[in-house]
């Protein structure tokens, strides 16, 4: 079928095709390398790195605990963003010039700072007080071209954070405020306070009962004997207790926790012996337990309202959603209502039921306007022109800024200046 000259250059051209070397190297070679790897090697070897990162600094992070330091460098002169030429930056670590190195993170391109801060479980953990050596890689498509190793470099704790030097001046001013009213409060204890109205209308919501003939009720609150608003409290009901004993004028103190009925106890006590009426104090009538469940409370209270018909009510201390059925049972009846608490989601309901309210630290400042102590009222006086110090800054620097431009008061607080 076939002629005997085909079949000889056929097995002329198979014999050529297997027992090739070349052909078998290039089939050796194209097996044991894959396409990838064969062409990483490609670009590596023909595609110029980038130029190196310059100026490469490393030192310790300012204003820290420690185990930080800070690496800056200059961007390659082939970094334009894009990432064709520069894909990014390599940061590596050593403990000495000569390594060994280790990768402590890889950034994007455009990127000319780090840094290296490390928790202390990590495995690569930055030691307060230890040599360090850096150097900043430039990646690229081929091979990455490296700066110069700086260093050594340690990582410290600092003492003082150089950035809240406006809060070390400001406190020092604000000691220096404090001082100065005391000894102030102390030659004249009457000494001017801003007036808050809710305080002063205690002395007349009183005589207002008194006149009636009815008695004052005073609601310490839901809270225990530790929170700030009850110790707060205790100085008004000191006050208020004070003065139905001069009046003689019948008091109800019920009490939601047993601690805070015992304290408020004493501080009626007190107030009616300091009265010279201790004769009148009836601990059993005026001050006592009703119940820990708050609306099972709320209900006993809004009774009293009801039947005894309290021509004052004072509503002073930490309260929750009971606070509008109290205002609000107290308003129907027509008493006068003065209220207080450091609770500013029950402070809407307080202001629209009630006739007077304390708002947040007006409730703290009660023990400064009644008690009349030169410390207390040193305090306040310091605050309040620490708080007009910084109402009269905040109103320059906006004027400055708005009509100049000029961030002159925002820079003395950044410490930019």
């Amino acid at each position: 079928m076939f002629n005997k000259k085909f079949i000889t250059l056929f097995l002329i051209f198979f014999v050529l095709i297997v027992f090739n070397p070349l052909y078998a190297q290039e089939k050796t070679t194209t097996n044991s390398q894959s396409p990838q790897e064969y062409d990483e090697d490609y670009y590596k070897a023909y595609i110029p790195p980038p130029a190196p990162p310059d100026e490469v600094k490393a030192y310790d992070t300012p204003n820290d605990k420690g185990s930080s330091i800070t690496i800056e460098w200059k961007l390659s002169t082939d970094d334009d963003g894009s990432g064709n030429i520069v894909t990014g930056y390599e940061i590596q670590r050593a403990e000495s010039p000569q390594g060994p190195w280790k990768t402590v993170k890889k950034l994007p391109p455009k990127t000319n700072k780090y840094i290296d801060f490390t928790k202390e479980n990590e495995n690569w953990y930055v030691e307060n007080y230890k040599d360090y050596y850096y150097k900043v890689l430039a990646l690229g498509l081929g091979y990455p071209s490296e700066s110069r190793v700086v260093g050594p470099v340690q990582a410290k704790p600092q003492w003082f954070h150089t950035g809240k030097t406006p809060i070390l001046v400001a406190t020092i001013l604000f000691t220096i405020f404090v001082i100065f009213y005391i000894q102030l409060a102390r030659k004249n204890p009457n000494i001017f306070i801003r007036p808050i109205a809710g305080i002063e209308a205690i002395d007349d919501a009183i005589g207002r009962a008194t006149e009636m003939g009815k008695p004052i009720l005073y609601v310490l609150g839901l809270g225990g004997p530790s929170d700030i608003a009850t110790i707060a409290s205790y100085t008004i009901l000191n006050r208020v207790a004070k003065k139905t004993a001069e009046y003689q004028t019948d008091l109800i103190v019920p009490c939601n926790d047993p601690l805070v009925m015992m304290i408020a106890r004493e501080v009626v006590r007190s107030a009616y012996l300091d009265a010279g009426r201790p004769d009148l104090f009836n601990p059993e009538e005026m001050v006592y337990f009703v119940t820990t469940m708050q609306f099972a409370y709320v209900a006993a209270v809004n009774g009293i309202m009801i039947r005894r018909k309290t021509a004052t009510n004072f509503y002073v201390g930490t309260f929750y959603a009971e606070s509008l059925l109290l205002a609000e049972t107290g308003n129907i009846a027509g008493s006068i209502q003065i209220a207080g608490t450091d609770r500013v989601a029950q402070l809407p309901f307080f202001i629209t039921a009630c006739d007077y309210t304390l708002i947040g630290e007006e409730l703290y400042a009660a023990s400064a306007y009644l008690g009349r102590d030169p410390i207390l009222l040193g305090t306040l006086k310091a605050q309040d022109l620490g708080k007009a110090i910084l109402m009269v800054w905040i109103l320059v620097g906006s004027l400055l800024l708005s009509l100049f431009g000029s961030t002159f008061l925002k820079d003395i607080i950044a410490l930019k200046f």
